[in-house]
């Protein structure tokens, strides 16, 4: 049987052996630790680990690595690109039309949250977002509804390195404020940014978690201040909620998502 091997192959498969070892670990492990699960000499994974380090594929804290930013970013854009906007194209439609305002929808990257699409109010001032941006965690609808469905230690672990900068002056920039924040996020199904983001704009959202209910995108109902509706719930909330509802059921037939933050 004829063999071939392309150049490089050998090495590329540690680094993913270690990749995948990190991945699996129920804690964040260390160098040594992955030694003895990947079979490695330990000089061959500590050099293994720094490169990918360097790269952002890995994150290491007090000496224990976990998946790094730029390799969760990969994979929330790889998953995103699973056509989740051609999926929910008509219910985001619908969504739209109902509110009369703009919906965005966003997968979380790294410690941020892109939006990968929006629809425009059918009203005569537009937004600024675009897709393709990105939005903080700690201020933004989308951002705090994707954390607010976290487990514990994924969202503590995400919690941890977060910058809490103060966007606007409502912007929560403590993290036992955020944390009450997300736990009444959690409570009620959505999460509200009123002003913290941006000044004169108020937005409700939700998270669209997989088949093993983790979140993976977020849909956002964003409106101008002085045009929010007197009840908020029945004119954004309601309809935001039945989205959500109505997402579980098609995201619940589609690959799993990159596990946690």
């Amino acid at each position: 049987m004829l063999e071939t091997k392309v150049a490089g192959a050998a090495a590329f498969a540690k680094f993913m052996t270690v990749l995948q070892a990190v991945a699996d670990a129920p804690q964040p492990p260390s160098a040594a630790a992955l030694a003895r699960s990947c079979g490695y000499p330990r000089p061959t994974v500590y050099r293994i680990v720094a490169a990918l380090a360097e790269q952002g594929m890995l994150a290491e804290t007090a000496g224990a690595y976990r998946l790094g930013p730029r390799l969760m970013s990969l994979a929330s854009r790889a998953w995103s690109q699973f056509d989740l906007r051609a999926e929910l194209a008509a219910e985001l439609r619908a969504l739209r039309d109902e509110t009369g305002e703009t919906v965005h929808l966003a997968v979380p990257a790294g410690r941020e949250m892109t939006y990968i699409d929006k629809l425009e109010s059918p009203g005569p001032v537009r937004m600024a977002s675009r897709v393709g941006a990105s939005v903080a965690l700690h201020s933004s609808a989308v951002g705090k509804a994707y954390l607010a469905a976290l487990d514990e230690a994924s969202r503590e672990r995400l919690l941890r390195g977060l910058p809490l900068a103060a966007r606007m002056p409502g912007t929560v920039t403590s993290l036992p404020a955020l944390r009450a924040q997300l736990d009444e996020t959690a409570r009620r199904g959505y999460a509200t940014d009123y002003e913290e983001n941006e000044a004169g704009i108020v937005c409700y959202g939700v998270a669209l978690c997989d088949a093993a209910g983790r979140p993976v995108a977020g849909v956002s109902v964003s409106t101008l201040l002085f045009r929010r509706r007197e009840d908020p719930q029945a004119a954004y909330i309601e309809p935001l909620l039945r989205l959500r509802d109505a997402a579980a059921a098609k995201l619940a037939m589609l690959p799993v998502a990159p596990g946690g933050a």
